[in-house]
């Protein structure tokens, strides 16, 4: 039973042949790690899924998906917002499509320390400002907002799978913010 949401627009291949495709080919990736900010622009919160995979292991996880055949980043951004936290969460996107990091995934432990038993996928990371209502997507149990201490505490870190842990603790580096 998959408890993923179904995307409305698949885009270009069907489930087999994005199977195929996965098992052949590095596929391109977008993940926005959504944050609320004080009035300096400081992060005061950072929103962090709550999720089930297919075998039922609870975990966190940041907004993320495929970037589709002709899609712009920008557009793969917000889409994924839009279906992850829904259409009020008002997403500020970045003026310039510079990530923060580029994180390679690979269907095995590799050196770089992120797993995705899938595929190998390459995924363009950017931290994204978000103003209003969240409501996250169907296959999550809850978005949370935490401090970025509660986030990089240890027994949040531990609920992260295929080494996601390592982004939160990137993009806090981002932005100068180690706890």
């Amino acid at each position: 039973m998959s408890v993923r949401t179904p995307d409305p627009n698949p885009g270009w291949l069907n489930e087999a042949d994005l199977y195929e495709a996965r098992r052949r080919l590095p596929m391109v990736y977008v993940e926005a790690v959504p944050v609320r900010l004080d009035a300096l622009g400081y992060v005061t919160e950072i929103g962090l899924l709550y999720t089930a995979d297919d075998g039922g292991q609870f975990c966190r996880s940041v907004v993320s998906g495929r970037v589709l055949y002709r899609e712009t980043i920008r557009a793969a951004l917000l889409r994924h917002i839009e279906k992850d936290l829904g259409s009020l969460a008002l997403p500020q996107l970045p003026a310039s499509p510079v990530p923060f990091t580029v994180a390679e995934y690979f269907p095995y432990p590799s050196e770089t320390g992120l797993v995705d038993d899938r595929q190998h996928a390459v995924s363009l990371a950017y931290i994204v400002p978000v103003t209003g209502e969240c409501e996250p997507r169907q296959d999550a149990l809850e978005l949370s907002w935490m401090t970025p201490d509660q986030a990089l505490s240890p027994e949040i870190q531990e609920e992260f799978v295929g080494g996601r842990d390592k982004l939160i603790r990137q993009a806090l580096a981002h932005l100068g913010q180690v706890g």
